[in-house]
């Protein structure tokens, strides 16, 4: 597929870049710094990804910083669906954790996620793997850190990518 670069990694795992992702886009200032864990395995997911791009870009409540790579990977929970698309998108905002939970979650529903049960096929689904240094634990609604991140290489092998990223060390 034109403008992705695909590195196989097996059994049908594959990281992904293209000219947005991984890419820096701006530097932090003032505001705090959120890690959003970004996947989907309904549609032109890539294409999906580029749209949330914009519209987050567009969006005074946040700020793009960083990307990572793609990384396709096999679904885990429910597993008669397609394999995922997975990214990282580095924010910074002003909106407080719970604030912005709900702005993903309003981000999601644009693009057309509908929750029909759990670990489903989805369009988009955002989550906050990290804000700031912070610990919240607001169950059912908001974990941070994400709940079980360091062991989903959806999470783990993109930040690999982000690891330059200086506002980084604002989350980890």
């Amino acid at each position: 597929m034109s403008g992705y670069l695909y590195l196989d990694l097996k059994d049908g795992k594959e990281l992904i870049k293209s000219r947005n992702f991984p890419k820096k886009f701006a530097s932090c200032s003032s505001g705090k710094v959120a890690l959003i864990g970004v996947g989907g395995n309904i549609g032109d997911v890539k294409r999906e990804f580029n749209r949330l791009l914009v519209k987050l870009k567009r969006d005074a409540l946040v700020k793009v910083l960083n990307t990572s790579v793609i990384y396709k990977n096999p679904p885990f929970g429910y597993l008669e669906q397609a394999y995922f698309f997975n990214t990282l998108i580095l924010i910074e905002t002003k909106l407080q954790a719970m604030e912005l939970l709900r702005y993903l979650q309003r981000v999601e529903k644009h693009f057309g996620r509908k929750r029909l049960f759990k670990d489903a096929p989805r369009t988009l689904d955002l989550d906050i793997i990290f804000y700031e240094k912070q610990k919240i634990n607001k169950i059912p609604k908001l974990i941070i850190p994400h709940p079980h991140w360091s062991e989903r290489d959806s999470v783990v092998l993109p930040l690999k990518f982000l690891k330059g990223a200086k506002c980084l060390a604002k989350v980890l």
